[in-house]
């Protein structure tokens, strides 16, 4: 299966958490950072907004790698090992 195909259908299931910018959503592959609507469209959607936000809901992801991915849900930021 393909990392688009897990990513689109793991956005599919409930957000594990939500902040500002994000819909925080646990993954096969890492934890995705779906944006908000409009979020994406502005300084919102950013990686740096990702890591604070992360922080707010225990999420540390300084050390992860990290991937961009458009979905049909929008914009998604994907953090992994």
């Amino acid at each position: 299966m393909s990392t688009q195909k897990l990513l689109e259908d793991s956005l599919q299931e409930p957000a594990i958490d939500q902040t500002e910018k994000f819909h925080w959503h646990a993954t096969p592959i890492g934890i995705a950072a779906l944006c908000k609507q409009g979020a994406s469209n502005s300084s919102g959607g950013s990686y740096e907004d990702a890591l604070k936000e992360g922080l707010e809901v225990g999420l540390d992801l300084s050390r992860e790698e990290k991937e961009s991915h458009y979905s049909k849900k929008g914009l998604v930021i994907l953090f992994y090992s």
